[in-house]
């Protein structure tokens, strides 16, 4: 499962041209546990799941989707990250995060 997600952080990474450092950066990580978070050979914990879900405008269970096309089609507020900085990236994840909260309730109001 963790090769899984390790796959999966480096697509949505890579989806929006973020370095390996600058994701290091924003999870206050080293670059080396990146690397092992997408190698799958160290787990990542659910705080940090949850705070790359916020970032990539995902949902967490889909770090553990194994279709990449699924993955994929979750993308709507995909940006490009060239020239950010990690308070840029903790401000659009913040906004993501109240964007997809938003949605999510709408949804479930016009469900009703």
């Amino acid at each position: 499962m963790d090769a899984i997600i390790g796959n999966n952080i480096k697509l949505l990474r890579d989806k929006i041209s973020l370095t390996q450092g600058d994701l290091a950066d924003f999870l206050g990580l080293s670059r080396m546990q990146i690397i092992r978070y997408e190698n799958g050979t160290t787990p990542v914990s659910t705080d940090n799941l949850t705070k790359l879900a916020e970032l990539f405008s995902v949902d967490e269970y889909d770090f553990y989707e194994e279709d990449t096309a699924k993955i994929n089609t979750n993308l709507a507020f995909a940006f490009r990250a060239n020239e950010l900085k990690v308070e840029d990236l903790k401000t659009i994840a913040s906004f993501k995060k109240i964007a997809m909260n938003y949605l999510k309730m709408k949804e479930s109001i016009c469900n009703e």
